[in-house]
This record gives C-alpha cells, sequence and structure tokens, in this order.
C-alpha cells in the first residue's frame, strides 16, 4: 500500500495535477473577488470564510479527473482489480494521494489567502482547522464521482456536476466553523458535523468507488 501510495503522488506531480495547479486556482479565486465586490475591508472580512472555502472546494476539483483516468488509460487499473490487494484499499490510497497534493497544500496556504481578504483574526486558526477537517471529505466523495466516470472520455464537466452537489453539507458547516469562531462563538455543533462527515466518508465511500469501478471494468 505504501507503494502505491508513492507511485500515485509522483504520477500526480507528473501528470501536472500537482499542489502547484491548485494553489494558483485558488489563489486567482481569492484575488478576483476584490474587483468584483469592491475592496471595502468590511464586506470582504464578512464573506471571507465562504469564498476562501468554495475556492478551496473549486481547487480540489481541478484534479479529480486524473485520480483514476491515467491507471485506466494504461491498464494498471484493470491489473489493481484483480490484485490481492482489496480494491476499497486501493481507492482509498489514492485519495489519501489526491488529499496529500492538494487538500493540504490548500490548507496550509489559506491563512495567506486569508489575508487578501482581510479576514479576522480570529478566523485563522478556525479556517485551517475546517479545511483539515473538510478536505479529507472532498478528496473520498471526488474518488467516486472520478470512478463513475473512469472510462468517459472528456468526463471532466460530469464529474464536477456528480460531485458539487455532494460536497454541499461540508461546505456549509465548514463556512458555519470558521463564522462562529471569527466571532467567538461556540464552534462544537458544526466542528462535530463536520468531523462526522469527513468519518462517514471515509468509512463508506471506498465501497461505493471500488463497486462503481468494477462495473466500469466489466
Amino acid at each position: 500500500m505504501r507503494a502505491l501510495l508513492l507511485r500515485d503522488l509522483k504520477l500526480a506531480v507528473r501528470a501536472g495535477g500537482g499542489f502547484g495547479l491548485g494553489l494558483a486556482f485558488f489563489l486567482i479565486v481569492v484575488t478576483l473577488v476584490p474587483f468584483g465586490v469592491g475592496p471595502q475591508a468590511e464586506i470582504l472580512a464578512r464573506i471571507a470564510p465562504g469564498i476562501l472555502l468554495v475556492g478551496a472546494l473549486l481547487a480540489c476539483l481541478l484534479s479529480l479527473d486524473r485520480i483514476f483516468a491515467l491507471d485506466y488509460e494504461d491498464g494498471s487499473l484493470d491489473l489493481l482489480a484483480t490484485a490481492p490487494v482489496p480494491m476499497e484499499a486501493v481507492v482509498s490510497m489514492k485519495a489519501l494521494a489526491h488529499w496529500l497534493v492538494t487538500g493540504l497544500p490548500l490548507t496550509l496556504a489559506s491563512p495567506l489567502f486569508g489575508l487578501l481578504l482581510h479576514l479576522d483574526p480570529k478566523g485563522y486558526i478556525w479556517l485551517v482547522s475546517a479545511l483539515l477537517l473538510a478536505t479529507p471529505a472532498l478528496s473520498v466523495l471526488g474518488t467516486f464521482g472520478a470512478a463513475l466516470t473512469v472510462g468517459i472520455k472528456r468526463g471532466g464537466l460530469l464529474l464536477s456536476l456528480l460531485v458539487l452537489p455532494l460536497y454541499v453539507p461540508t461546505l456549509i458547516f465548514a463556512a458555519e466553523l470558521v463564522r462562529r469562531g471569527a466571532e467567538g462563538a461556540n464552534v462544537e455543533a458544526p466542528a462535530l458535523v463536520l468531523a462526522g462527515i469527513t468519518l462517514a466518508c471515509a468509512a463508506l465511500v471506498p465501497f461505493a468507488s471500488a463497486a462503481a469501478i468494477r462495473i466500469n471494468l466489466r
């Protein structure tokens, strides 16, 4: 499993889906917002949590179609399907590789981007916490959409349409966690719900993704 994880990390970087692409997209989103809503610090500070989380969500979408596509094209996915390693474990490793390449860099860079939107200083720790809890769920849910569209050419748009509705609950509670944290309110409820969503996705979604892959390989 370790070898599979290292292989996926190398493939993600070589295929152009590394952390640089996600960070560049995240930066573009954050930079364009002041041009659209105006440079007023009060307005930007009020919408900063939502904009930062939406930007991170969209940045995670950029490389989802590559999770299984490269293995499908060169036949490696067929070999993995017949290997003694369960397909559910393969899916989990690919989700972890996607998070390490995309979700983790976005989380670490989010405080810097928060400065551009005048995010309340009290909200920085909660922004990082929300992304640490939310981005693993985004990667795991992304494997399900990637598994459904693995045999479709140019299925990136369809993948986005399938995955975005699944991201909504995570986005809602992550934004609520950052908002409450910045206001000094109790953050226990949204944090627990967000953690529950991530744990449920990690426990259940790999089975659905593995089933979708087996169906596409028949």
